[in-house]
């Protein structure tokens, strides 16, 4: 089966739920406190990468992952939480406030 339509995009946001959530076997309020966000924009996030993921399976779409708000971990590439990414090697301290 060849590739049909344009390329599918995802945000890394929405990357790193399905990383959290369906890799990593988090509930979605342990994800969002490890990204540092509300629990129900995990579920939004979630539930748009999912359609995403599925579009690309189905229709054989080509899935491109880039671009998003997100906060990277100098020490870990896929690390994607606000403020301390919580890998104590990575010695970044969450923002005071």
């Amino acid at each position: 089966m060849g590739c049909a339509g344009e390329p599918v995009t995802m945000g890394l946001d929405e990357y790193e739920v399905i990383r959290l959530i369906d890799l990593e076997g988090l509930q979605q309020e342990q994800a969002a406190v490890q990204m540092g966000v509300a629990r129900t924009t995990v579920q939004s996030i979630y539930n748009a990468a999912r359609r995403k993921l599925a579009d690309c399976m189905v229709n054989g779409r080509v899935l491109r992952i880039e671009g998003g708000d997100v906060e990277v971990c100098e020490k870990r590439a896929h690390c994607m939480r606000q403020g301390c990414c919580g890998h104590h090697k990575c010695g970044k301290q969450k923002p005071e406030g």
